[in-house]
C-alpha cells in the first residue's frame, strides 16, 4: 500500500464535506428564485447540511471504530453520491432541503475517517507530516467551492452544481474502493460503544484541551465569515464581488499554514507548538481591532495572520489527538469534528448578541479574551505537565 497515496486518497473524501457546504452559496438567490421560495427557507439547505455534518461526527466514530474504515468510508460516499443525484433532480426546496441533509449524512464519514486511516498508517513526525498534508487539502474546501459553484451556475444552471458533486462522488468512491485497504489494527480490541466513552476523551488531557481548541477557533473563524462583510460594505464599501475576493488570501493562507504545520511539527515538540499558534491566533485577532479600521490593506493583513495561524494549529491537533487515543481514535475524531461545527454554529448567534451591546471592538475584544485564557490553560496544562509521565488514555 503506498501510504502517500492514501493520504491523498481520504483526504479527498474529506475534501468533499466543506466543499459541498460552500458551493452554491454564490447562486443563493437564484435557487430561491428557481424553487419559487424565500432566501430564509433556501438558507435552510446550508444550516441543514452543517447540522446534520455535526451530529453525524459523533456517530461515525464509534461505527469507524468497531465496524472498520473502510466499510463505513465506502458506505458514506454512496449514500453522498445517491443524495447528489437527488439534489440534482429536486424541483422544490422541501426535496432539495432532504437531500442536502442527506447528503451531509453521506459524507459526514470522510473527515472521521480519513484522520483514523492516516493515523493508522502513520507514527511520530511521519504523522504530523502527513495531517499537515490532509488538512491543507481540506482546507482547500470552503476556498474552491464558490469559485467552481459561481463558475457552473453562470454556464448552466444550480442544478448542474449538484451533477458535478455526484460526478466526483463518484470518482472518489471509485477509487476509495479500488485503493482503499482496511487499516484498522488487528491487535486493537474495541469494546461495545457506550455514552461514557465520550466523557473519558473529554476528561483526558489532551482530548479536552483539543477539542474546546477547536470549538473556540471555529467559532473565530466564523465570526470573521459573518461579521467581516458588513465592515467591508459600511466601512470600505466593497461589492459582493470585491468582498469575495477579500477573503481569499485568508482562505489561502489557512491552506499555506497548514502544509506548515505539518512541517514544523518535526522540529517543534507538538503540544509547545500547539500553545503557541493559540498565542498567535490572539495576537493576530488583538491586531485585527487594532488596525482594522485604518485601511483595507491593514484589515487585509490581520485576516491574513489569522488565516496563516489557525492553519499551522490544525494539523498539529489532529495529530496530538489521534496520538492520544488508540483504542478508540475515530471516536475521538468524531468528538473533535462535533464540537468544531458546534462552534460553527453558535458564532453567528452569539455573535450577534455581543455584536448588539458594543459593537465589533466587543465582538473581537471578546475573542481576545477568550484566546489569551485559554492559551494560559494550555499553558498549564500541556507544558505544565511535560515534566510528569505523559497522560495515559482514559476509555
Amino acid at each position: 500500500m503506498n501510504r502517500k497515496f492514501v493520504v491523498y486518497l481520504v483526504a479527498f473524501a474529506a475534501f468533499l464535506g466543506p466543499f459541498t457546504q460552500t458551493i452554491y452559496t454564490p447562486v443563493l438567490p437564484e435557487v430561491a428564485s428557481q424553487l419559487h421560495s424565500t432566501s430564509f427557507v433556501v438558507n435552510l439547505t446550508i444550516s441543514v447540511f452543517t447540522l446534520f455534518l455535526a451530529i453525524m461526527q459523533m456517530i461515525y466514530g464509534p461505527l469507524t471504530d468497531s465496524k472498520g474504515r473502510r466499510k463505513v468510508m465506502l458506505f458514506g460516499i454512496s449514500l453522498y453520491v445517491i443524495a447528489s443525484v437527488g439534489c440534482f433532480f429536486s424541483e422544490n426546496i422541501e426535496l432539495l432541503i432532504f437531500f442536502r441533509a442527506l447528503q451531509a449524512i453521506g459524507i459526514a464519514a470522510g473527515s472521521v475517517v480519513a484522520v483514523t486511516v492516516i493515523s493508522d498508517l502513520f507514527d511520530g513526525k511521519e504523522r504530523g507530516q502527513a495531517m499537515g498534508t490532509f488538512q491543507m487539502l481540506v482546507s482547500l474546501g470552503p476556498v474552491l467551492g464558490p469559485v467552481i459553484g459561481g463558475f457552473l451556475s453562470g454556464l448552466f444552471n444550480f442544478h448542474s452544481v449538484f451533477l458535478a458533486l455526484a460526478a466526483t462522488g463518484l470518482l472518489v468512491l471509485i477509487f476509495n474502493y479500488l485503493y482503499l485497504k482496511e487499516t484498522k489494527p488487528d491487535t486493537v480490541e474495541v469494546g461495545r460503544f457506550q455514552l461514557r466513552d465520550f466523557a473519558a476523551i473529554l476528561q483526558n488531557r489532551i482530548g479536552s484541551s483539543i477539542i474546546y481548541l477547536g470549538f473556540i477557533q471555529y467559532y473565530v473563524f466564523y465570526d470573521f465569515l459573518v461579521f467581516l462583510p458588513n465592515i467591508l460594505s459600511d466601512r470600505y464599501g466593497l461589492s459582493a464581488e470585491q468582498k469575495g475576493l477579500v477573503f481569499l488570501p485568508m482562505s489561502l493562507c489557512l491552506v499555506v499554514g497548514s502544509y506548515l504545520g505539518g512541517k514544523f511539527q518535526s522540529r517543534i515538540d507538538g503540544e509547545k507548538l500547539l500553545v503557541l499558534t493559540t498565542y498567535l491566533n490572539a495576537i493576530s485577532v488583538l491586531f485585527f481591532i487594532i488596525f482594522y479600521s485604518f485601511s483595507l490593506a491593514w484589515l487585509l493583513a490581520g485576516i491574513i495572520l489569522f488565516g496563516l495561524f489557525l492553519g499551522l494549529s490544525l494539523p498539529v491537533q489532529t495529530t496530538l489527538l489521534t496520538g492520544a487515543f488508540t483504542k478508540n481514535r475515530a471516536t475521538a475524531v468524531g468528538a473533535y469534528n462535533f464540537f468544531r461545527y458546534m462552534g460553527m454554529a453558535c458564532s453567528p448567534i452569539v455573535g450577534s448578541l455581543i455584536y448588539n451591546i458594543g459593537g465589533y471592538y466587543l465582538l473581537y475584544g471578546f475573542i481576545v479574551f477568550v484566546f489569551l485564557a485559554y492559551a494560559l490553560l494550555l499553558s498549564r496544562r500541556l507544558l505544565g505537565a511535560q515534566a510528569n509521565s505523559p497522560s495515559l488514555e482514559k476509555g
